[in-house]
Formats: C-alpha cells, sequence, structure tokens
C-alpha cells in the first residue's frame, strides 16, 4: 500500500470518528442523566402508602429513615417482618435497594411486599437520591 493510499484512508477514519463522537455522546446522554431528586419525591408517593421517612415511624412497612448502609429486617421499631426479610443477608445500598424494587417478590422471596416492582432505571435513581436527600442515608 502506498502513502498517498494510507494516508486517504487515515483521512476516512478520523472523518468518520469526528462525525461519530458527537453523535454517540448525544445518543448516549440519555443514559448517563443526573439524579433528579424532585422527581424523586414524586416516585416516593407511591412509596408513602406503606413507608414513612421519619425515624421509628412505621406504617405497614417500616420506616425508610436510615435505610442505607441497614441490613434487612433488623429495624427494632418495626415488629412484623417476615422471616423471609429477617434471614435475608442483604444490606440496603443502591443495588441492593434497586434490586428488591425491580422485582420485590422475586429478590426476597417470602417478602409481604405487595408492590408490583418499578422497572423505569431513571426513576429508580431518582427516588434512590430522594431518600437519601429525605434521611435515607444511615446516621
Amino acid at each position: 500500500m502506498n502513502i498517498r493510499k494510507s494516508n486517504n484512508h487515515f483521512c476516512l477514519l478520523a472523518r468518520r470518528t469526528l462525525f461519530l463522537v458527537p453523535v454517540l455522546s448525544i445518543l448516549c446522554s440519555g443514559w448517563v442523566q443526573a439524579a433528579d431528586v424532585e422527581n424523586g419525591k414524586k416516585v416516593f408517593v407511591r412509596c408513602q402508602v406503606c413507608h414513612e421517612l421519619k425515624k421509628d415511624v412505621a406504617k405497614v412497612g417500616p420506616s425508610l429513615h436510615g435505610v442505607f448502609g441497614r441490613k434487612a429486617g433488623t429495624l427494632a421499631s418495626f415488629p412484623r417482618y417476615t422471616e423471609a426479610m429477617k434471614k435475608a443477608d442483604i444490606v440496603w445500598s443502591d443495588e441492593t435497594i434497586t434490586a428488591f424494587l425491580k422485582a420485590p417478590r422475586t429478590y426476597i422471596p417470602g417478602t409481604l411486599m405487595i408492590f408490583i416492582g418499578l422497572q423505569d432505571d431513571q426513576a429508580i435513581k431518582d427516588l434512590l437520591a430522594y431518600l437519601k436527600s429525605a434521611g435515607g442515608e444511615a446516621e
């Protein structure tokens, strides 16, 4: 291959790359959106039926105050945990809460949580950000 032909291939590749980088960044920008705390507050309305963010205030489900970093089934102010939840070897984190919210009865078989699940990754990310901002972080 001669140098002229090699340079043409390089230039063509460079032009394609320079075109693709901005296009891909625009397409991918929706995948890596920052968490929206205000939207998370709206998502939490679904959770509020059974959960509270005030410390040691239980409803049908336990308080979510300080939930991050807490072992599942261990909040002393909530005496109605199922055996499945008590035996679950799970510490609540972004990853474990996300997995639980997507399919509660699959993630912890035997849980009584009747929530069918939340599949929208951005809504979950927003909800986690809201929980953290509203007292969900461990003390």
